[in-house]
């Protein structure tokens, strides 16, 4: 299970409790994430890919399933089309596809350290203990700039998506305010073994998803 940007294995655990009745659950961090060492190398999906590649191979465990939510969905599909033979199945939810200039700099600028200490005091206390002893600040930073960088230069190009073997499943919640439903559609259409899914009255953030019905539709398409 991969999570998403800004984000950390900890958000997947109510989900993963759910299915561990069916499969054997691995979680990890991406670099930078939920604790683990910044480094001073740019954030990048390369870069995620390596980590779950490495997870893979230390732990021997080529051929899995993979269910990535937001930014960890991109990572899979990734490693699928330039990794093949080294994943299984993959289920995204609420993962974006359309990556350009006007939509980085937006997405970016909701990552701004010093408006989200100032508005949403709350969310920067969040952020500050899912990335201890981290810097939060400069995760957000990093993030914001790999946006920047997928809006210039998109990590998967459309034409990569009709190229992945694999049995996909893209899943969006119809009230999504980040990902749309048309840009889900357009993968799903793009993909030689793709599915669709949109999750009702369902909203961005993991934590107001509905586990127990997600949970339900990854066993079904995993088993």
């Amino acid at each position: 299970m991969l999570h998403g940007a800004i984000g950390s294995s900890v958000q997947l655990e109510p989900l993963a409790e759910l299915l561990t009745d069916t499969f054997k659950v691995n979680l990890l961090n991406f670099s930078g994430h939920g604790g683990k060492p910044v480094t001073e190398e740019i954030f990048s999906i390369e870069m995620f890919a390596k980590d779950v590649l490495y997870f893979i191979d230390k732990g021997r465990l080529e051929g899995i399933n993979i269910y990535g939510y937001s930014m960890g969905g991109y990572v899979a599909l990734y490693i699928a089309r330039h990794y093949p033979g080294k994943i299984n199945k993959i289920f995204t939810t609420a993962t974006k596809f359309n990556w350009n200039e006007d939509t980085a700099l937006k997405e970016s600028k909701l990552l701004n350290p010093e408006i989200i200490s100032e508005k949403i005091p709350k969310f920067a206390e969040q952020l500050s203990e899912r990335h201890s002893p981290e810097d939060w600040r400069i995760v957000l930073n990093k993030t914001a700039e790999m946006m920047i960088g997928l809006g210039k230069n998109k990590t998967l190009k459309d034409e990569d998506f009709s190229h992945i073997e694999n049995d996909v499943l893209v899943s969006v919640g119809d009230r999504d305010n980040m990902v749309t439903i048309e840009e889900t559609i357009d993968v799903y259409r793009k993909l030689k073994k793709g599915r669709l899914l949109i999750l009702p009255s369902t909203q961005h953030p993991i934590e107001k998803i509905n586990a127990e019905r997600l949970a339900n539709e990854i066993k079904l398409f995993f088993n």
